[in-house]
């Protein structure tokens, strides 16, 4: 009688889809790539790709090594009072690169950006659809308000993380929050 269920051993399905993920969003963009789409060219079952990576969001930010969630973003911003999601989103984004395991893939990402334009213009669709289209639905806002804020947001990063522009470079997160949360609150308020 035939065994059934997963092969016994390491399985090589997970590298198949990612390789996959990695070539359809490198050919069709964030926004032509499709589950369906890296399912047939891994040789798996759409139901495959699901169950490794849950969504096609997640495929993304593993096939691109993205150092954040973007479902945990929109959650953050939603958790609490409408008054105070400019320090709540910008404490979160501050953490990401702060933090050893996220910062060295966010300095990845934007050599990347900067370097290549298909990784640029994958990441724009991603952050387009996946982030802010999301956000300012959630919050029924117009995207230009949700696009200014992490226009502020990018400029901090590259101001305090990239160039190290003193004092900026050295300021305390909570330093840094009281100065730039009220801008990023503004872009938040109706």
């Amino acid at each position: 009688m035939a065994r059934t269920g997963r092969r016994p051993g390491q399985t090589q399905t997970r590298a198949d889809i990612l390789a996959a993920a990695r070539n359809q969003f490198a050919a069709r963009g964030y926004a032509g790539a499709t589950i369906r789409g890296i399912a047939a060219e891994a040789g798996v079952n759409p139901a495959l790709v699901h169950h490794f990576f849950g969504s096609k969001d997640q495929v993304f930010v593993t096939a691109l090594n993205l150092p954040f969630n973007p479902s945990r973003l929109v959650d953050t911003l939603l958790e609490g009072p409408r008054s105070r999601i400019g320090e709540r989103i910008l404490r979160l984004f501050l953490g990401l690169w702060e933090e050893p395991v996220t910062r060295l893939p966010f300095f990845a990402l934007v050599r990347s950006v900067t370097t290549s334009p298909e990784v640029a213009d994958q990441l724009r669709q991603f952050i387009e659809t996946a982030v802010l289209a999301k956000v300012a639905a959630a919050l029924d806002l117009p995207p230009l308000r949700v696009t200014g804020a992490a226009a502020q947001m990018m400029g901090l990063a590259i101001v305090r993380y990239v160039v190290r522009v003193e004092p900026m470079a050295s300021a305390t997160e909570d330093e840094v929050v009281a100065l730039v949360a009220p801008v990023i609150q503004h872009y938040f308020d109706p």
